[in-house]
């Protein structure tokens, strides 16, 4: 015992990034720990052992190399079954999301609510605080933190809301301390009695680090992410593994880049923005559908386009479809030009948009971009189911990923 103590000793700076390998699924194996750490295999192990003892990760012992391999197999590494758990939520205009996530992004349960969002933010926040504290009450598992997804900019350090255009919460809501007051409220608390540390983010900033760390964007260096929710389209960029939100949290506001110069008011004061134009109100509303009562305008617009695209009766729905895919590739031609992502995602209708017609997507891109041209950039759709609920959780993992000892082991 005292040899691994020693050995810890001089891995424990390694305990956070070795969380993050195993978090990411980049070190199945403790061999790849080894590799990745650049340390010596008993320090690994050592290393190992310890968040083991956290409760974080589970190391399997049983043999995984093929059969009359030559050498020891490695110790299997994975997320502890059973460990603690992020509260994650994300607020949209149809209602809300509350989520428990656990290391590896993997998602534990889920509750939707469907509620019209009133002015005041500590309305539908604590509904969203009530039903996670529910969820967490069920599972019986530790709570590490609590993140927070909402569709508007959100100004850093203080965590207010500046533009919840699709929301009526006013600009400048102190939805951050909101939240919190929430989660205190409840008495959602960290092992060691305190009231667990409160995160929020723009909804597609997070859905992009969920992406990158545990989807369609893994191991890409330059990744845009663009997505239509509920309402609206918004967009992301991570660099070298961390989210580009600007000086204060407002950068990648795509929803406003013009596509129509005269196109329907936006907003923001414009015309034509890809906010209006190739959202799910926009898709409906080309398709010549009015909104039904039952069910998000999202999920409206991906059951019609799923149902009708084929219809050779009717070419309203593939008309409607074609119109928002060429606007919505105007757009990434624009961010492509500006930004040189080296991988593009498509969320929410977006995603089902890049379904229906890839090629034209990718054809209006390359029409439009002077690097299209030269070399397409890929374009793939996000993979995670309820990115944004993942991302959320990234957040409040992030304290326990740069520090394990300081939050769960005292």
């Amino acid at each position: 015992m005292t040899q691994i103590r020693t050995r810890l000793e001089r891995g424990r700076g390694a305990l956070g990034p070795a969380l993050s390998l195993v978090h990411t699924g980049r070190a199945a194996t403790r061999a790849l720990l080894t590799a990745e750490l650049g340390v010596t295999r008993a320090t690994a192990g050592a290393v190992a052992a310890e968040l083991e003892a956290l409760g974080l990760i589970r190391v399997d012992t049983r043999p995984t190399g093929p059969s009359g391999a030559q050498g020891r197999p490695s110790h299997r590494l994975d997320v502890a079954p059973g460990g603690p758990v992020a509260l994650a939520a994300q607020v949209h205009a149809d209602g809300f999301r509350a989520a428990l996530v656990g290391l590896g992004g993997e998602i534990v349960a889920t509750a939707p609510g469907s509620m019209t969002v009133h002015a005041d933010p500590a309305h539908v926040l604590a509904a969203v605080v009530e039903a996670g504290a529910e969820l967490l009450s069920a599972s019986g598992r530790v709570c590490v933190g609590a993140g927070l997804a909402v569709p508007s900019a959100v100004a850093e350090p203080e965590g207010t809301a500046l533009n919840p255009l699709h929301l009526a919460w006013p600009a400048g809501a102190p939805v951050r301390q909101v939240f919190a007051s929430q989660i205190a409220r409840v008495g959602i608390t960290r092992p060691d009695g305190d009231p667990v540390p409160s995160f929020i983010g723009n909804d597609v900033n997070v859905a992009a680090l969920a992406e990158h760390r545990h989807g369609a964007g893994r191991d890409a260096q330059h990744l845009l992410v663009v997505a239509s929710g509920h309402r609206g389209v918004g967009g992301a960029l991570v660099l070298d593994g961390r989210l580009h939100t600007g000086s204060s949290g407002l950068a990648l506001e795509v929803g406003h880049l013009t596509v129509l110069p005269d196109g329907r008011p936006c907003h923001c004061g414009s015309r034509g923005c890809l906010d209006v134009e190739a959202d799910p109100l926009a898709f409906l509303e080309a398709a010549g559908r009015a909104p039904g009562p039952e069910g998000s305008l999202l999920q409206q617009s991906i059951d019609l386009l799923r149902r009708e695209y084929d219809d050779p009766s009717d070419p309203s729905v593939r008309d409607a479809a074609h119109t928002l895919i060429d606007r919505l590739g105007r757009g990434l031609a624009g961010l492509v030009n500006v930004l040189n992502p080296d991988r593009i995602l498509l969320g929410g209708l977006h995603r089902y948009l890049l379904d229906a017609d890839p090629e034209r997507l990718r054809a209006v891109v390359a029409d439009h971009s002077l690097w299209g041209r030269s070399g397409s950039v890929p374009l793939l759709a996000c993979a995670l189911d309820h990115n944004s609920l993942v991302g959320a959780a990234e957040l409040a993992w992030q304290p326990v990923l740069d520090d394990p000892l300081a939050l769960l082991g005292g």
